[in-house]
């Protein structure tokens, strides 16, 4: 299947984040609010997964979220995971099915880190699926702009204004 299939089989639609996304898994059982701690504000489900697809043309803008996010690799092409830690370290991962070349299929984000992904071959797609928990929700969403995010990190300028839409 090409992306254009995936996205039509799996009833994809468009992520604020850039690329394509289905909601596939919501726990029905919830962690109260007085239980999860400072960095969230309401209940939430116990975990939440989608299926996500970037293609060359669409990259995930640099964002965080207060949970962990495990990404895992279904099928296309290497997918480049760039990450910049609380303290302002930046690091990349390779997620796809060439171990030999240091590709992993599955990768964890820690919580807090600010995350984008881009497809890294002309031409081409991944096709992902990102499980979060305690589970997603929109509350917990932080989509900077290159202004707010290279004042906050200025050595990663560069890399920030390729991963964010304005």
């Amino acid at each position: 299947m090409n992306s254009e299939e995936i996205i039509h089989h799996f009833n994809l639609s468009e992520h604020p984040e850039g690329g394509y996304f289905k909601e596939t898994y919501r726990s029905k059982g919830e962690i109260l609010s007085k239980d999860l701690g400072e960095d969230f504000k309401g209940n939430r489900n116990y975990c939440t997964s989608i299926y996500f697809l970037l293609t060359s043309d669409k990259f995930s803008a640099f964002h965080k979220i207060s949970q962990d996010e495990i990404w895992h690799f279904y099928t296309g092409t290497t997918l480049k995971l760039h990450l910049i830690s609380p303290e302002g370290n930046y690091s990349f991962i390779l997620i796809g099915n060439d171990f030999a070349n240091g590709e992993i299929p599955q990768f964890t984000v820690p919580a807090h880190y600010y995350f984008g992904a881009e497809v890294i071959k002309k031409n081409s797609f991944s096709f992902v699926g990102c499980t979060v928990s305690p589970g997603f929700d929109f509350r917990d969403f932080v989509l900077p702009s290159y202004n707010e995010l290279s004042k906050e990190f200025p050595k990663h300028t560069q890399i920030i204004k390729e991963l964010t839409h304005h």
